[in-house]
C-alpha cells in the first residue's frame, strides 16, 4: 500500500506592495510644547534628533481607528476588495490589551472576512518583520493578498519628565498590501536579532509590578507612575550607526543591488544623526532622496517606515516603481531590511 503525500501549494511566483497609506494624528506637539515640560531648547531637540515636532492621538484616535484609516488608503490604492485579503498582520508595541489581538477588530471593521489576524511585537522593525511574513505568504500560496500594518500610540508610554526620551515620540499608523507580481518586488528580508541588548530600550518595568506597587500604596495617597518607555541613547546609537549599515548593505547585496540604483532610501525613522550616518556609510549618491519624515512626525516606531513611504510618494521625491531601501531597528534589538519595488 502507498502512502498518501500531501497536495503541494503553489502560491505567485512573486510579490510586490500594492498599496500603501498612512495616517497621521490631528495634533501636533511643537518642540516649545515639549520644553514645558522638560529643561531643553528647540536647538538642542532638533540637533540632537531631527525633531521639530510630533503628532499625538486624541482620545478617539485610538490604535484600530489609525489603523483602520491607514489601512483603507492601503487597499483603495491596490485596487481591491477587503474581502480579498487573505491575512491581517499589525506590527504594535503600545496597543495595551494583552489579548485579544487587535488585529481582529480591525479585520472585521474593514470586512476582511474571516482572513487570520495576528500582532507582533518587533518594535521598530516591526513593519519589516511583517513584509517578510507576508511576502512568505503570498509565495507560499497560504494568501493571495496579505494586509500588513505598523500602528503605535507612543503617547501612551512616554514620559513627559524623562528629558532623554520626552521629545522623541509620535503617533501614527501606516498600512500595505502585499500581493502577487509578475516580477520580483520585494527583495531577501535580512532580519534578526540581538537579545544581549535586550535591555537598552525598554519598557520601565512589567504592568504586574506596576499594579503590583499601586495596590501596596492604595489610600495612602503616593502616585505610582505609570510603564513608560525607556532608552539608553548612546548605546543605541553607536550600534544603528554601526551595525545596521551592515544590514542595509546586506539586503542591496542580496537584491543584486547598488546603492546608485536606488530610487529611495527609507529608514526607520528613528534620529537624524543616525539616517545621516548611515547614508554616509552606505556611500549613498546625493542624487538619492532620503527619508525624513522624523522632522515633522517624530519617531512612530512600527509606524515610521510605510508613514515615511507614503508622504514620500505623495510629494513626488520617490516614484512608483522606484527601487527603495527600507530598514528598521529598535527594541529588542530587532532588525529587519529590504530592497521593494515601489507601488
Amino acid at each position: 500500500m502507498s502512502r498518501a503525500r500531501i497536495r503541494p501549494v503553489t502560491g505567485a511566483q512573486y510579490s510586490r506592495i500594492l498599496g500603501v497609506g498612512g495616517y497621521r494624528p490631528v495634533r501636533v506637539i511643537p518642540n516649545s510644547e515639549v520644553l514645558t515640560w522638560i529643561d531643553s531648547s528647540d536647538e538642542w531637540i532638533r540637533t540632537r534628533s531631527g525633531i521639530a515636532e510630533r503628532r499625538w492621538a486624541g482620545p478617539e484616535e485610538t490604535v484600530a481607528e489609525m489603523s483602520v484609516q491607514a489601512a483603507g488608503k492601503a487597499i483603495a490604492q491596490a485596487g481591491i476588495d477587503p474581502d480579498r485579503i487573505g491575512a491581517v498582520i499589525v506590527a504594535t508595541v503600545s496597543h495595551l490589551k494583552q489579548t485579544p489581538a487587535i488585529a481582529t477588530e480591525i479585520a472585521e471593521r474593514l470586512g476582511c472576512g474571516t482572513a487570520p489576524a495576528f500582532d507582533i511585537s518587533a518594535a521598530c522593525a516591526g513593519f519589516g518583520y511583517g513584509l517578510g511574513l507576508a511576502d512568505g505568504m503570498v509565495r507560499g500560496g497560504s494568501a493571495d493578498y496579505v494586509l500588513v500594518i505598523g500602528v503605535e500610540r507612543l503617547s501612551d508610554l512616554t514620559d513627559q519628565s524623562d528629558r532623554s526620551t520626552a521629545f522623541i515620540f509620535g503617533d501614527g499608523a501606516g498600512a500595505a498590501i502585499i500581493g502577487p507580481s509578475d516580477t520580483p518586488g520585494i527583495g531577501k528580508v535580512v532580519w534578526g536579532s540581538d537579545g544581549s541588548h535586550k535591555d537598552v530600550i525598554s519598557q520601565t518595568q512589567a504592568w504586574d509590578t506596576a499594579f503590583a506597587k499601586e495596590d501596596a500604596v492604595n489610600g495612602a495617597g503616593e502616585e505610582v507612575k505609570w510603564p513608560a518607555l525607556r532608552m539608553e541613547g548612546q548605546t543605541v546609537f553607536r550600534w544603528a550607526v554601526w551595525e545596521m549599515a551592515k544590514v542595509a548593505q546586506q539586503a542591496l547585496d542580496a537584491a543584486g543591488v547598488t546603492a546608485d540604483q536606488l530610487g529611495a532610501f527609507i529608514p526607520h525613522q528613528a534620529n537624524m544623526r543616525i539616517t545621516d550616518a548611515m547614508i554616509k556609510a552606505l556611500k549613498l549618491p546625493e542624487s538619492v532622496p532620503v527619508a525624513r519624515d522624523i522632522t515633522e512626525t517624530g519617531n512612530t516606531s512600527a509606524a515610521s517606515i510605510p508613514l515615511a513611504m507614503e508622504r514620500m510618494l505623495e510629494s513626488g521625491e520617490a516614484r512608483s516603481g522606484d527601487l527603495a531601501l527600507i530598514i528598521g531597528f529598535g527594541a529588542g534589538l530587532v532588525y529587519a531590511a529590504a530592497v521593494v519595488t515601489l507601488p
